[in-house]
């Protein structure tokens, strides 16, 4: 009788999992619904976030700053009863999150946001950062000075 030996792969399964529910099932073509954020820097002199809220209005969105992060929320409720049917109500929501860690030199009192077309803009100015200052490195032993050979 003769062994062989396979390998465990514990991921195997989620490839077909996935075909299953976003290829062939209830959850296809739903992925490509999901919003998009696109982060990206214009010449090193401004940070621009733009995140695409199709199925949101302005007055759903929300941006923030705190300790460092922009954050950004939008949330829809929708609230229909039907009249002709008794005891029905129709409701829906959906909501988005998004937290960006913002570097070092964004000038936080200056960002600026807009909303166009279910795309919101978020433009973040950075400031020029000076060159690194070089420390020279001097020889010697523990701190001092290495004696001078003649």
């Amino acid at each position: 009788m003769t062994h062989t030996l396979v390998r465990f792969d514990p991921f195997a399964g989620f490839e077909s999992l996935r075909r299953e529910l976003f290829d062939d099932g209830p959850l296809r073509g739903r992925l490509g619904k999901l919003p998009t954020t696109d982060v990206y820097t214009n010449d090193n002199k401004e940070l621009v976030i733009e995140a695409h809220l199709p199925n949101f209005e302005e007055e759903n969105v929300t941006v923030s700053l705190g300790q460092g992060a922009l954050v950004i929320q939008a949330e829809r409720h929708e609230h229909d009863e039907d009249k002709k049917r008794k005891y029905v109500i129709r409701e829906s929501s959906s909501s988005f999150y998004r937290s960006i860690d913002l570097p070092e030199q964004a000038e936080t009192e200056r960002i600026n946001a807009s909303f166009d077309d279910g795309v919101l803009k978020v433009t973040v100015p950075l400031k020029e950062l000076s060159a690194p200052t070089r420390i020279p490195i001097t020889g010697g032993h523990n701190g001092h000075p290495a004696p001078e050979q003649s």
